[in-house]
């Protein structure tokens, strides 16, 4: 490459990311999730497009899976802990043995109504039967859905990725006489990488979270870095020893993202922003490598398999995994409508592709059409599902809160902006009853900043500093949130009883809730 060439790429790249950029403002105003928008924009760049000629599949599938280990790092590190902890059985239930009910029934319907060999049905039915992180993280922050289930949704998505992956490199790999292992042998292996994968992805964010705690760095920029590196590291590790390492990369960031580290906020806002990098890039080059011309034979297989998944395989792995939980029935109907798919089955299907495995040809256009299709079906309805079932739950009133840290002094301070449906609004300020050490200490209304008293009442607009010590900041934002939601009566008891404040998590994986797109 030449230095006109590295000009060219530097400004195709650079146009390609502010469109997708602005791709994200169209997708709230029509519902339709953001990565269907960068694929369609990933084809219309390509051959039938603007021209660009790209069929590369083992290009694709390196630059995928390195595009999902910044996704799977990005989503660990803004995860709450407090909002998939009770999910964490059922998911890790939905991810392995759910998973393997899709694998088998949606081989079947493949083996039977495309007539395909077995292991190539069943090695279709690994491709398509991960749910994407970046598509249910998208559609979560929009639906009002109870804490247990988006926190259920959110934790799966974390965790099936790395055994599907396993699936659809193994089956490749018996399909293309690499490998001679009976299925036993397979299930074995698939256990101990999992298991191999999460040790080391726990291990190694246990380790990176201590470092950061007592190693002062010299400069803050430094805390994402080594955050993202630590993240990265488990990835690679896992990778080199046969274990997973996609459990890895999501392990070590959930427990990096929700430890006490210097910078945390910092650390959160430049792990979203690579995440959004990773998935505008992946789903571009994804679009980029479909040939549209070969798109109409593949739409009714595509129909087929998505139908038999969607109607038959997500709700049957979806019973016999969380049905041992007592989970409603109500509940798994929107688990089950919830099972979305993206760019991690598309990523996939250019594993067998690469291999050149017999009977996959035109596997990557036809989990192409399925993505997208069931996609428009399933996530702008998953709120209007919710409401149906009755299970839906009113969405957090508007409030953003930001918080930094004041490390010398041990406190932090919190931005609180005040959005147009928030409760707070009308509230006095001693009527916040914020936990002990933290108090309002500037109010800024209109461009004029003036300290608040006990009796300043707050108006919608207004933009609040508040300052917290430290071990406080968590309970003085769930207070925050609660208000925000309900109002002056939020966390009073029946009349005679003694007043508390309700301290529970903010829904979702983060507490700042703004009402404009979150869409990833």
């Amino acid at each position: 490459m030449t230095v006109d060439d590295l000009n060219v790429a530097v400004l195709v790249g650079a146009l390609v990311l502010v469109v997708a950029v602005f791709a994200v403002r169209l997708s709230v105003g029509t519902g339709t999730p953001s990565l269907l928008l960068y694929l369609a924009l990933g084809v219309a760049l390509g051959e039938d497009g603007l021209g660009i000629q790209f069929d590369d599949y083992d290009l694709t599938q390196v630059l995928g899976y390195g595009a999902l280990v910044m996704i799977l790092a990005e989503g660990g590190l803004t995860t709450r802990w407090a909002s998939i902890r009770q999910a964490i059985a059922p998911a890790a239930l939905l991810a392995t043995l759910g998973t393997a009910v899709s694998v088998v029934v949606v081989g079947a319907v493949a083996h039977w109504a495309l007539g395909v060999d077995w292991a190539t049905g069943m090695l279709l039915g690994a491709v398509v039967s991960s749910t994407d992180a970046a598509a249910v993280f998208s559609v979560l922050r929009r639906a009002p859905l109870p804490h247990r289930l988006g926190g259920l949704l959110e934790a799966e998505s974390g965790f099936n990725d790395a055994p599907v992956v396993i699936a659809v490199v193994s089956l490749t790999s018996v399909l293309g006489g690499e490998s001679s292992h009976g299925w036993g042998f397979l299930v074995f292996e698939a256990g101990a990488e999992l298991v191999g994968g999460a040790a080391i992805g726990l291990a190694l964010g246990w380790l990176g979270a201590l470092g950061l705690r007592r190693v002062a760095l010299p400069a803050s920029g430094l805390y994402p870095i080594t955050v993202l590196a630590v993240c990265a590291l488990a990835y690679g590790l896992s990778a080199e020893v046969h274990t997973s390492g996609f459990i890895a990369v999501y392990l070590a960031g959930l427990v990096l993202g929700n430890a006490e580290l210097p910078h945390r906020p910092a650390t959160r806002g430049f792990a979203e922003g690579v995440g959004w990098l990773a998935q505008i890039g992946l789903f571009v080059l994804l679009g980029l490598l479909v040939s549209p011309s070969d798109i109409p034979g593949q739409v009714v297989p595509a129909l087929v398999v998505g139908f038999a998944l969607l109607l038959v395989a997500r709700p049957l792995s979806v019973l016999v995994s969380v049905s041992w939980f007592k989970v409603p029935v109500r509940d798994q109907v929107l688990l089950s409508w919830g099972g979305l798919r993206g760019a991690v089955p598309i990523v996939l299907a250019t594993v067998p592709a690469a291999a050149g495995v017999p009977g996959t040809e035109g596997v990557v256009e036809m989990v192409f059409v399925l993505v997208v299709a069931f996609t428009l079906v399933q996530a702008p309805t998953l709120p209007w599902v919710a409401r149906r079932l009755g299970i839906s739950e009113p969405a957090v009133r508007d409030l953003e809160v930001e918080s930094s840290p004041l490390e010398e002094i041990g406190a932090d301070v919190l931005q609180v902006k005040v959005g147009p449906g928030s409760h707070l609004h009308g509230l006095e300020v001693f009527e916040l009853r914020l936990p002990e050490g933290a108090e309002v200490s500037l109010l800024v209304r209109d461009g004029r900043a003036r300290v608040p008293t006990r009796t300043t009442t707050l108006q919608r607009g207004d933009d609040l500093l508040v300052v917290a010590v430290s071990g406080v900041r968590e309970l003085t934002e769930e207070r925050l949130f609660a208000l925000s939601e309900r109002g002056r009566l939020a966390g009073w008891t029946t009349p005679g009883a003694t007043r508390v404040p309700e301290l529970r998590p903010a829904p979702g994986r983060d507490r700042t809730v703004p009402q404009r797109d979150s869409q990833r």
